[in-house]
Parts: C-alpha cells; sequence; structure tokens
C-alpha cells in the first residue's frame, strides 16, 4: 500500500498542502467544511500526522517529563504513584502528548529517626541530587516542553534550576510556587490534620502518634507540624516516628513508637496515623506482632485510601483524597502554563475521612 502524505491529500481534495496541514493539526486558517473534508479522508485513507514533524513544525517535543528520585521497587509498589499517573496520562493521552519517566535512585545518606527509637537511617536525597543532570540534559536536547515534580523538600533546588533553564513546572501537591514559569497544585496540609486530629478527639483519644515518611520531604514536615499544633489545641499529646513509605519501614516504626510502653499506661498511643497505605499494613502487622488488637486497644489512620486500606484486615481508616483527580489537575496546569498563560497556583479539594473498623473510641 503507498504511504500517504500532505501532498497526496492535498491532490485528491484539490487545496493546498497548506490547507491539508492547518486540519490535520487543529490550527486557524481553514473553514469548517474543509477542515472536516481532509479529516474524512484522512481517516478514510488511515492516515496519522507524524508526531516528530509536529513537534518540529511547532518548535516542542510535545512531551512532559517527570523525575522521580526514588527506588524503582518503591515506586512500583506506591499505589499513589500509580494513581497520580494514571490522573497525568489521562491529560496527556487525549491531547495526544508524550510522557517521558525516568526513575533515579539516590545515593545513601539519610535522615535520622524522628521521636522514636533508632530503626535505621532513612534514605533521603543525596546532597549532589543525582535528578538536577536529568533536567539539565532534557533542557540542552530540548527533550521535553515541561515538567512534573514531585516529592518537594525544603529548599528545593529543582524551582531555581528549572526557571534558569527556562522550563516550565509545576509541582505536584506541593507548596505554592513562585515565578514566571512554575505553578503547583497545593495541598491544605493543615486542614486535612484538623480533619483527622478532631475525628481522634471526639473518638476519646488523647494521646496518638504519627508514622511519618521522610522528614526531608516538605509535605511530610508541614503535616507533622499541623498534627502537633491540633493536638496542643484539642489538648492532646503526640509522638512522631519517621519512615520511608515501605511496609517493612512502617512495621519498624510501630514497634519504635510501642517500644517500652503498656497498654493503658501514660504515654501509651491509643491511636497510631500513617503517611500512607503502605505504612499503614505495616502497622497492622507489627502490631498484630506485638499482641495489640485493632481498634480495640490501638486504632489505625491512613493518609492515603488505596484499595489495600479497603480489603485489609481490619479495614484501614483513611484521608481520601482524589489523587487521580491530582494528577489530572497538574497536567493541565501546567499545559497552560507551557502554552502561554500565567504560572498560578491550584488548589485541591480537602481530604475526606473515610471512617472503617480500625477507628474506634478510646478505651476508659
Amino acid at each position: 500500500m503507498a504511504k500517504v502524505t500532505i501532498a497526496g491529500l492535498a491532490q485528491r481534495l484539490g487545496i493546498s498542502k497548506a490547507s491539508v496541514s492547518y486540519a490535520l493539526n487543529g490550527r486557524a486558517g481553514v473553514g469548517p467544511d474543509t477542515r472536516e473534508r481532509v479529516l474524512a479522508l484522512a481517516q478514510e485513507l488511515g492516515w496519522y500526522p507524524s508526531s516528530s514533524a509536529r513537534a518540529l513544525s511547532q518548535a516542542r517535543s510535545e512531551t512532559i517529563g517527570i523525575v522521580l528520585l526514588r527506588d524503582p521497587e518503591h515506586v512500583g509498589s506506591e499505589p499513589f504513584y500509580m494513581s497520580v499517573l494514571a490522573g497525568i496520562e489521562a491529560v496527556l493521552s487525549s491531547r495526544e502528548l508524550n510522557l517521558m519517566l525516568r526513575i533515579v535512585a539516590p545515593d545513601g545518606g539519610g535522615a535520622p529517626i524522628v521521636g522514636g527509637a533508632d530503626v535505621k537511617p532513612l534514605a533521603g536525597p543525596p546532597a549532589g541530587r543525582r535528578d538536577l543532570a536529568v533536567y539539565r540534559r532534557w533542557a540542552g536536547e530540548s527533550r521535553v516542553d515541561g515538567v512534573l515534580l514531585f516529592d518537594e523538600v525544603r529548599s528545593d533546588p529543582r524551582g531555581p534550576l528549572l526557571g534558569s533553564l527556562g522550563l516550565p513546572y509545576v509541582q505536584v501537591g506541593g507548596s505554592a510556587a513562585s515565578g514566571a514559569r512554575g505553578g503547583s497544585t497545593t495541598v491544605d496540609q493543615s486542614m486535612d490534620a484538623a480533619t483527622v486530629t478532631d475525628a481522634l478527639h471526639s473518638l476519646g483519644h488523647r494521646h496518638f502518634a504519627y508514622v511519618s515518611g521522610p522528614p526531608d520531604l516538605a509535605h511530610e514536615d508541614l503535616r507533622s507540624a499541623s498534627l502537633a499544633a491540633h493536638a496542643r489545641r484539642l489538648g492532646m499529646t503526640l509522638v512522631t516516628s519517621a519512615s520511608d513509605y515501605t511496609a517493612p519501614d512502617g512495621e519498624a516504626a510501630t514497634i519504635a513508637v510501642m517500644a517500652g510502653v503498656a497498654p493503658g499506661s501514660e504515654g501509651f498511643p491509643t491511636a497510631i496515623v500513617y503517611g500512607n497505605d503502605l505504612m499503614a499494613m505495616g502497622g497492622l502487622a507489627a502490631l498484630q506482632r506485638l499482641g495489640i488488637p485493632v481498634p480495640a486497644q490501638v486504632s489505625v489512620v491512613s493518609w492515603d485510601d488505596s484499595i489495600m486500606c479497603q480489603f485489609s484486615s481490619p479495614p484501614v481508616a483513611a484521608m481520601a483524597r482524589n489523587v487521580t483527580e491530582l494528577g489530572r489537575q497538574s497536567a493541565l496546569l501546567l499545559l497552560n502554563i507551557i502554552d502561554g498563560h500565567a504560572a498560578t497556583n491550584r488548589a485541591m479539594p480537602a481530604g475526606v475521612l473515610q471512617h472503617r473498623s480500625s477507628l474506634g473510641a478510646a478505651r476508659p
């Protein structure tokens, strides 16, 4: 079968090649009747525009980039990433844009456990930040039109770097961004922390624990501070132990929280809140090993609400957030910035606490 070209379509329709190109690429310059004729013939002949040629004509790569500074095995098991990437891809596929994903394993190093026994050091972003080299290469080679950033850290170097490189970016679920080419989909961690703390207080809990992710992450820092502030507001006490978002480390952090504290004694946490669902699953396993029933002696709440919370034993109460929508809104915001609109921040809806059997009243 002979290859169908723009010139061939133009000849068959008796119009210029420019008109065919405008119609196929959704550009102004042709009337609706002509556009309809071109698209109908192209579909009939099974012709699709070359993405590389279209990108060259528009001086764009038609590609969005994501670099995750995480261990690959952690990314694959974390429901958050799967859901947020689904939302991003839904937007990009509807516009026939591409996603370039790089997973860069961090070097060693680490941050200490906070407020708990010495379990093990946490692998945090290395001082050299190997992901920064990827952004520089992408910008130098014009590989992507913009990037989506995950896992914001305090004094994050990526925003200033991308600004100097002229690459638009959006921080997914981060703090409000600033700059002509940077935006953010923001999450009100304080409001969500108030929802969790108020629910625990209403059930009679007065001392609880938070098993967080790595404390160098900006959202974990803010979430821990918000939980502590709302606990003080309600006359509650809080202990925090950091983990690395994996089930085994969530299990270890839970054991650290419960170490040396007998049920019913002063300082015994009657509830444990986890920064993600994998750590909550590890926490359930730890409490079972320690012979502590859930929720009879300790209630369990997770910050995310993936399917594993619904089918665990017992089902885990969780702060439900529409993570897929977070991905979708982040992608839409980035495309707006790429198209020349002013960079803005977009607030996401507050989370909703899903009450399940892991959350019960504190024992008197």
